[in-house]
């Protein structure tokens, strides 16, 4: 059995992938970024929060770890309109990258609270500052520093997970590649592209993720500070 290999198809389309590759980037920063910010409150109230706050991060995060992020997806997507609420395909995308996210970064954060030498809690109550300040000041950059390899191979696993959102039409990369290969009729070019183009964008988050590591917290991927 033999095959043609023909690229130029995908050099014909390059822009096309491209598009949709600044798409995939694009959602997966503001995921991220909404996901860090929920999981910073997260992990605050699961640690000084009261018990049935306790209780509800609790629940979501044993809902989200234990259930597909395709079904997250469709549920926000397809769900939320039978409750009045629709959401644009990209809004959708975001909502449930970020609510999948969350859950994880705040067992990750979480782990780093835990890992604060308790003095230095009980020296910012001699203070006097207040929870929310000891949380701000005192707890949250030595926790972030903790557990931050953790945290950004997370991010990473993001980005990666975005390939899912083509199922709801956003127009991301994978929706891109699917509607190029079936205009062509060339899976192997068009998915060994994709494929590269992932692996180059993974591992330019993942670069910038260790440049960021390495000015706030003096991290590197050694391990050393």
């Amino acid at each position: 059995m033999s095959y043609s290999f023909n690229f130029g198809v995908v050099a014909d389309n390059w822009d096309q992938l491209l598009i949709g590759a600044w798409l995939t980037l694009r959602l997966t920063v503001i995921s991220i970024a909404i996901g860090l910010l929920l999981a910073a409150v997260g992990a605050y109230q699961l640690s000084y929060g009261s018990r049935w706050l306790r209780a509800v991060w609790q629940a979501y995060i044993e809902i989200v770890r234990n259930t597909p992020l395709l079904a997250q997806l469709f549920l926000i997507f397809f769900g939320l309109p039978a409750a009045g609420l629709r959401l644009d395909a990209n809004v959708a995308a975001v909502v449930a990258l970020a609510f999948n996210f969350t859950a994880y970064a705040v067992e990750i954060m979480r782990a780093g609270i835990e890992s604060i030498p308790r003095g230095q809690i009980e020296a910012a109550k001699a203070l006097a500052l207040s929870p929310i300040q000891t949380f701000l000041h005192v707890v949250l950059k030595p926790a972030l520093a903790a557990v931050y390899p953790a945290l950004a191979a997370q991010c990473v696993l993001v980005l990666l997970g975005s390939a899912v959102i083509s199922t709801i039409s956003a127009n991301d990369l994978s929706s891109a590649a699917a509607v190029l290969q079936s205009a062509t009729f060339r899976p192997f070019e068009v998915y060994l592209a994709v494929t590269a183009i992932y692996l180059v964008m993974a591992f330019g988050l993942q670069t910038t993720l260790d440049l960021i590591g390495r000015q706030a917290f003096g991290w590197t991927r050694a391990g050393a500070r």
